[in-house]
């Protein structure tokens, strides 16, 4: 298969250094290391910009839900006059400043369709095609970074009827903001971050939102205790606690805070919030107004949907509901068994086999950095480990030279 890809490639390019694929904070940041460090390399991003899942597929309110300090990426802090909470844009401006901070120039359009390692060679082969011109090159060099992230894909369940409803069907990775919805009855799918914050929009531009809370359970925790981030506190206690200590702690004090949410319809898992955000990726909601709405009456919460039909669903305890418009606030997944050829280091779920901290690096000059399932400090974590290794052997190779 390599001699296809690159009989089939219009043009081949030699990469002295490792192969980046992905210019989100993920790849920005392992690309920074390594210059910080003399090494070079090349990135390859399928979209127009720099985290484009941040610039093209995400809501116009979204904030980090995590105070900055814990999601300034390697050599370059916030600037002081941004909030706690930085914006969207706040975000974005930032990785752009770092990547022109620290000379990383990714190429552009250039979809990976293929990577694989030439065992005869010893390199690696990535195959891309250009989102403009249609071009294939493809990419030969010895250390091949992955960097696609998490959340490459969107994911939308299939449901018995839907293309029978008859109103507009999105992901959230479509919405921007509630104004377009104004006046709607909207089935929101999905109670995570993004179902209970597009929820709370929705709201706020005088739209009518159910959210659909299926079999699945979840923690919610207020974003705030006592004046101080949950996610600090939880990181304090970890210094001295078990994990699930924290975990039972943290519930503790959600119920303190937030009440009994299983009067609202939403229910708490078996495992705790720390547990399930390490061994699932699951992460627990921040609450940030969301609940004061569905109390109140403004937000409905409803159970799973058994099937839709014209203007509408019928729910899993057999109710049927109306509605004007549906928004998939499901999830995302990793792409990277779609492309990474003949490697078992990913699952075929598209994370490293090998559990966090040890899923960095893989074998035969194969990296990963951001599948960590803990966010940007997973991600400047793994950047400055394979930025630090990637050099080590830079250096035994031009030494030798």
């Amino acid at each position: 298969m390599a001699a296809t890809t690159a009989a089939a490639a219009s043009r081949v390019v030699w990469v002295n250094g490792p192969i980046v694929v992905g210019a989100g904070p993920a790849g920005l940041s392992v690309a920074a290391c390594l210059r910080a460090k003399g090494v070079p390399s090349v990135i390859l991003d399928r979209a127009d910009c720099v985290a484009s899942l941040w610039q093209r597929r995400t809501y116009d309110r979204l904030r980090l839900h995590l105070p900055r300090h814990f999601c300034e990426l390697p050599g370059m802090p916030f600037p002081d006059h941004y909030p706690e909470y930085p914006t969207k844009r706040q975000f974005v401006d930032y990785l752009e400043a770092y990547a022109a901070q620290a000379g990383v120039e990714p190429r552009f359009n250039q979809a990976v369709t293929s990577a694989r390692y030439d065992a005869a060679a010893g390199l690696w082969r990535v195959r891309a095609d250009d989102a403009v011109s249609g071009e294939a090159t493809e990419y030969i060099g010895r250390w091949l970074v992955v960097a696609t992230g998490e959340n490459a894909e969107c994911i939308v369940p299939e449901f018995e009827g839907a293309k029978e409803f008859g109103g507009p069907v999105s992901h959230v990775q479509e919405y921007k903001s509630g104004e377009a919805y104004r006046g709607k009855r909207v089935l929101v799918v999905g109670c995570g971050n993004s179902g209970m914050e597009v929820c709370l929009d929705l709201c706020d531009h005088n739209a009518l939102p159910a959210m659909v809370v299926r079999d699945s359970k979840v923690h919610v925790l207020p974003r705030e205790m006592f004046g101080v981030a949950t996610f600090s506190v939880a990181v304090f206690l970890l210094r001295f606690l078990p994990l699930r200590l924290v975990d039972m702690i943290l519930v503790f004090l959600a119920r303190l805070f937030l009440g009994n949410l299983e009067k609202l319809g939403i229910r708490r898992p078996a495992g705790g919030p720390l547990e399930l955000k390490n061994s699932r990726g699951r992460t627990p909601v921040l609450d940030i107004g969301a609940l004061a709405r569905i109390r109140s009456g403004d937000i409905e919460v409803v159970p799973g949907i058994r099937r839709f039909f014209r203007g509408g669903a019928e729910l899993a305890d057999g109710r049927r509901v109306a509605a004007d418009a549906v928004i998939f606030a499901t999830g995302y997944h990793s792409n990277v068994p779609q492309w990474l050829k003949g490697s078992d280091f990913f699952t075929e779920d598209g994370y490293p086999r090998v559990p966090f901290p040890h899923g960095w690096k893989g074998e035969s000059g194969l990296y990963s950095v951001g599948f960590t399932r803990r966010g940007l400090s997973g991600v400047s974590s793994d950047a400055v480990k394979v930025a630090h290794d990637i050099a080590t052997a830079w250096e035994q190779q031009t030494s030798t030279l």
